[in-house]
């Protein structure tokens, strides 16, 4: 159980203080409720490129790293299709180095054209060297916009195409901090060496001067259900064949959520997996083949991934992926098997959760899904999950006209 303290500040910041006196650090998690499906379908990549600018310094502190790195803190940040999150650890003795570096870029971050222009081209050689310049990198370029087709999940977090990340304007990073990074848009979080009241008194301090604002409201257009199976062949200069098929599940907090997770496990649990013994190890098909859900507040996905063996034909391949999927569907799984992968999700979450950065980010999260508290019912959730369950839900998701697929051929003269 891990046992915490919330609240609010009148501008409308959420607060939560889990004290750990094990650990002489603090953790301090900022999560704001923005991310790469708040982007603006045509200038996509603005989420991401603004976590990158929001290390360029503020007005009063030109530079973010400097004072922290003295102080014995560091730190890091990600965006996601959901969330951009931003995290630092500091010796408890100097947590309030912590609150002055965040406050103060929430309150106003230092924008110029210079800095802009800098980190676009950042950003912009990042989205080169992952997705274009890497074998398999345009994949979820290719596969996103075939599985979405009106939802914002249809592009990947770093933006759709580098002419969008050229477009960004001054204007356009003003417009998007008033309209996102707004107290009321955002959980903070502490986890370590640190009391409730504490935590209570430097954040009223340090971010209840900041003026509340109303962040904007988001209006996603929701994604239709998928009634006819999807394909799409392409070719590359590749090492390898490789399939990839996404299933559309429902939301992060479906009732399906962690059965759909365990069931990812009982396909993919490394070698003792079905998919590795049945189609690697078994029927030399795949060199490699693995599968997970990508666990997105809205409607998400299930996406399998598998490198073929040379010489191996694709639609075989494919068939037999699907082959495999159907005795998923038709035959209970084990109570020796469920309880395998139950054990292994309840060891990493404990495990997990001994890390006070770890706990910081998961409370952060839960809070924004509803209840901070989600974070202690979730290994229970999963407990409950029955081989019954298991069945079901592969019936009611895996099925081929819920399922896009992509084949992405080898190009390559060795291949056939």
């Amino acid at each position: 159980m891990i046992n915490f303290s919330s609240f609010s500040l009148k501008n409308g910041l959420k607060v939560i203080v889990h004290e750990d006196r094990s650990s002489p650090l603090v953790a301090m998690n900022i999560l704001y409720d923005v991310g790469s499906k708040d982007d603006d379908p045509a200038m996509t990549g603005m989420a991401h490129l603004f976590e990158h600018l929001m290390y360029c310094g503020s007005v009063n502190i030109p530079e973010y790293d400097l004072p922290l790195q003295r102080a014995g803190g560091e730190n890091n940040a990600f965006t996601n299709n959901d969330i951009t999150n931003y995290y630092l650890t500091i010796p408890s003795e100097n947590i309030e180095t912590g609150f002055w570096l965040e406050s103060d870029r929430m309150l106003q971050p230092d924008f110029s054209r210079n800095k802009l222009e800098i980190q676009k081209k950042v950003v912009i050689e990042e989205f080169k060297q992952r997705y274009l310049n890497q074998p398999y990198g345009d994949v979820m370029l290719l596969l996103r916009p075939n599985a979405y087709r009106v939802h914002p999940y249809r592009w990947p977090t770093i933006g759709m195409d580098t002419s969008h990340l050229e477009s960004i304007g001054l204007k356009n990073v003003r417009n998007f901090f008033l309209s996102h990074y707004a107290p009321d848009n955002a959980i903070l979080t502490l986890s370590g060496n640190i009391t409730a009241e504490k935590g209570y008194n430097l954040s009223e301090k340090w971010f209840g001067p900041i003026t509340g604002r109303v962040a904007a409201r988001r209006q996603l257009p929701a994604e239709p259900p998928q009634t006819e199976e999807r394909k799409l062949t392409v070719e590359r200069n590749v090492p390898s064949h490789s399939l990839y098929k996404a299933w559309h599940i429902g939301p992060r907090l479906s009732e399906d959520f962690p059965t759909l997770d365990l069931l990812t496990d009982l396909l993919a649990g490394g070698e003792s997996g079905r998919l590795y013994n049945r189609l690697v190890r078994e029927k030399n098909l795949f060199t490699e083949i693995n599968i997970y859900i990508t666990s997105e507040i809205d409607p998400g996905l299930m996406i399998l991934n598998g490198k073929l063996l040379k010489g191996t034909d694709m639609t075989k391949a494919d068939i037999a992926v699907n082959e495999l999927i159907e005795e998923l569907k038709n035959s209970p799984v084990t109570e020796n098997e469920l309880e395998k992968v139950k054990n292994k999700f309840e060891s990493s979450t404990v495990l997990s959760n001994t890390s006070i950065l770890n706990k910081a980010m998961n409370l952060s999260f839960c809070e924004l899904l509803g209840d901070a508290g989600l974070l202690n019912s979730e290994i229970e959730n999963y407990r409950a999950v029955s081989s019954k369950m298991v069945t079901d839900t592969a019936g009611n998701y895996l099925n081929p006209e819920n399922c896009t697929t992509l084949y992405y051929m080898s190009a390559l003269k060795n291949q056939p």
